[in-house]
């Protein structure tokens, strides 16, 4: 199946991952939204629970491994052409955790990675969606 141009929406997963006064960020590389900051995740795998694809890319995107993962966010992506054809389309499952330890290193289709201070994520860009579900990944993890 192709993510560009699908058929039906595809299954995305996002990794939420939080330490005392900052969150986990990737700036993604690839479309959509190439050069944007964002939450670590990418499309879940034929056979893979949404676990285990959000605990894959967020050591993929990042090199970074966490213990429990709490679903706590749900979001629907859709990117359209000029033409208004629909060239991407996710639901996106977001899975929050804490941090374990370690320093993110950017992989896989991100070029960068990094934690970022609660108070310095409006001037980042991130889409509405990325602040709702930090909001809830906040409240449900105490930080």
């Amino acid at each position: 199946m192709t993510r560009e141009y699908p058929a039906h929406p595809l299954v995305g997963i996002g990794a939420v991952i939080l330490r005392p006064g900052a969150v986990l960020l990737v700036r993604r590389g690839k479309p959509p939204n190439a050069g944007q900051w964002s939450i670590p995740g990418g499309a879940q795998e034929l056979g893979e629970t949404a676990e285990a694809a959000a605990r894959r890319e967020l050591t993929e995107e990042t090199g970074l491994v966490v213990d429990t993962l709490t679903l706590v966010a749900n979001v629907d992506s859709i990117h359209r052409d000029p033409d208004g054809r629909i060239r991407f389309h996710y639901t996106i499952l977001d899975f929050a955790g804490l941090w374990q330890g370690g320093e993110p290193v950017a992989g896989d289709d991100a070029s960068d990675a990094a934690f970022f201070a609660f108070d310095a994520l409006a001037g980042l860009g991130l889409w509405r969606e990325a602040h709702r579900a930090i909001a809830a990944a906040r409240q449900l993890l105490g930080v």
